[in-house]
């Protein structure tokens, strides 16, 4: 099979990072928020070197080709489909993995589409029923301040052409390198990506939670890790109330939220171990 670098649907074209070895198993790999798929540049070798394909995309607002208009245009269905459509186009099923909004997309995609989800390894973001109870029973919902932030036009878009200011110390807060930060400036802001990616969290009252709470009957590891300051421990714990296939939560300690580039070697195992038992 020749090399992916994009897949269309709805006229949208997304990019893609086609790697590893031709013949290998196939491993799609979901970024999150404010990163592209080269969040996975330390991950994919490790999955490489023993025997996976990966396919990192750039998801729907983060492709220069799939920026729509609106708010509905990124609702939960719309970034489901697209991955159902990446994995068509390589011809699935597929082991999945997602990060953050990745992994939101991720819960959804194997919830709703079995069929096409070999394995699905969570990273940071728990089941989405889990995560919302957590909202209400938690602190969970002073982490998520910044969601309400999110939703008033054009204020993140704003702070955030100021290099060094508001958004890029927030970033650093969360335990972003200053090498992260700087990459954030060019893959995100830079290019244009920003209103896109951000169109995600302004959809969400648009979604009603369809697609997003269903039960998971796939083969499924969650990887939190204790120093995240986005997702506390509760709805962590709750997952695998959600989750009706074989399940395994991986607590990595002393680890920020940016898991995929603060500890790929403990990431590409648990996802390592997961591929080898299904």
């Amino acid at each position: 099979m020749s090399r992916l670098t994009s897949w269309t649907r709805d006229g949208l074209v997304f990019d893609v990072r086609d790697d590893g070895p031709e013949d290998g198993t196939p491993i799609v790999l979901l970024h999150g928020f404010p990163e592209r798929g080269t969040s996975w540049r330390h991950v994919a070798p490790l999955l490489h070197a023993q025997g996976l394909r990966t396919y990192a995309p750039d998801q729907r607002g983060y492709s220069e080709g799939a920026r729509p208009a609106g708010r509905a245009a990124y609702a939960v269905p719309e970034l489901v489909a697209d991955v159902v459509a990446l994995i068509e186009e390589i011809g699935g099923p597929v082991h999945l993995v997602g990060h953050d909004w990745g992994s939101m997309v991720g819960w959804a995609t194997a919830a709703r589409h079995p069929e096409l989800v070999r394995s699905w390894t969570a990273v940071s973001v728990p089941h989405p029923r889990a995560f919302t109870n957590a909202m209400r029973t938690s602190r969970q919902g002073l982490h998520s301040w910044y969601m309400g932030l999110f939703q008033v036009p054009l204020v993140m878009e704003t702070l955030a052409k100021w290099a060094g200011g508001p958004v890029d110390q927030a970033l650093r807060a969360s335990g972003m390198t200053a090498e992260e930060v700087a990459r954030f400036r060019t893959e995100i802001v830079d290019s244009g990506a920003l209103p896109g990616a951000l169109g995600w969290y302004r959809a969400l009252p648009l979604s009603g939670g369809k697609g997003m709470g269903g039960r998971v009957a796939v083969p499924t590891t969650l990887v939190w890790s204790t120093r995240d300051t986005a997702i506390v421990r509760a709805g962590v714990d709750a997952t695998e109330e959600y989750v009706d296939g074989d399940y395994r939560l991986v607590v990595l300690e002393g680890v920020s939220h940016w898991i995929p580039t603060h500890a790929p070697e403990e990431l590409a195992a648990a996802i390592l171990e997961r591929v080898a038992g299904t």
